[in-house]
């Protein structure tokens, strides 16, 4: 079993402890359990939310020594440096290899306890200027949801962090069981874009119109050779007006947004058939088996057989 814990700090914000529980605190019918969850505080007992009532913490720091990784779901007021005990119990826990994962302002701490320097991170878009003026040595990207670094990671506020939890849910049990405990909480396993489509209302000239019509089109089509023009002369825009909308509605560029379907599927694939390489790259519109493993490594750093090895479901007949 993984063990995760959650660091809680007063005032803590329901929500974002919420995101981390639901995602591995919590068992579901039809779905073996495979983590641990917990919350630990710097001082024990009742700790004050947001939301107007206490929680009874019983654990305190030395819970990081058990985990497998560790959230920090929040840090408020962002101005509060965390003290010395919760920096040192971090690192200790960085260093002795647990994953450590921060939603929102819980950044913050990430980067007092130096475990972003000359990384990438990102945390709610309203708190990225502020954030990037305290750590100049962090690398701060407004816009995604969420970004993993493998020993480190750092989520886009409140419900961002569902998406990260997701994601390492992904990562670490495979995109089959990721998705169904998605479709348990009725959320997407996947959520498209970054921040900026929420960060403020977009001006009148750029609302073209959704994309969601083209997307469910491609998803049907991911076995053709489809091409940008392909995309733009269904939506009956130019390809520099379908690159526009993709990119303020994405994040992504059409080619980008393709390429990534095209790896989900052949996840799936891998997951759940027998389907040999060839047919999966065929299947998923990327022609060859040479291909899918360079595409395959180039987005997951693995190639398509150690991915099946790695994560393959109970076997099933060719195909299906």
């Amino acid at each position: 079993m993984h063990r995760v814990v959650a660091l809680v700090h007063p005032p803590q914000s329901t929500f974002e402890l919420a995101c981390a529980a639901e995602v591995f605190g919590t068992e579901r019918r039809g779905i073996p359990p495979r983590y641990t969850f917990g919350v630990c505080a710097e001082h024990p007992g009742p700790v004050t939310t947001r939301a107007g009532y206490d929680m009874l913490v019983t654990d305190g720091l030395d819970a990081f020594d058990r985990a497998d990784t560790v959230v920090v779901p929040g840090w408020l007021p962002t101005e509060e440096p965390p003290s010395p005990a919760v920096v040192q119990a971090l690192r200790r826990a960085h260093e002795r290899g647990a994953r450590v994962v921060s939603i929102c302002s819980g950044a913050f701490v990430l980067a007092h306890a130096g475990l972003l320097e000359g990384r990438r991170a990102t945390m709610h878009w309203a708190l990225a200027d502020e954030f990037a003026g305290r750590f100049p040595g962090v690398l701060v990207d407004p816009d995604v949801l969420y970004i993993d670094h493998g020993d480190v990671a750092t989520s886009a506020g409140a419900a961002a962090g569902i998406d990260l939890c997701l994601h390492l849910l992904r990562t670490d049990q495979g995109a089959g069981y990721a998705a169904h405990v998605a479709r348990h909480m009725v959320m997407p396993p996947h959520r498209e874009g970054g921040q900026l489509q929420y960060s403020a209302p977009p001006h009148p000239a750029h609302v073209d119109g959704s994309l969601a019509p083209v997307l469910e089109w491609i998803a049907g089509r991911l076995g053709e050779p489809l091409t940008v023009e392909d995309l733009a002369a269904y939506v009956g825009v130019s390809a520099r007006t379908l690159a526009r909308r993709f990119a303020e509605q994405l994040g992504a560029s059409p080619g980008q947004w393709l390429l990534s379907r095209r790896i989900a599927a052949a996840r799936e694939l891998l997951e759940c058939s027998d389907l040999p390489l060839d047919a999966v790259a065929r299947r998923v519109g990327l022609s060859s088996a040479t291909n899918l493993r360079r595409r395959f490594l180039g987005a997951l750093g693995t190639t398509p057989g150690a991915y099946r090895r790695a994560f393959r479901a109970e076997p099933t007949a060719s195909g299906r």
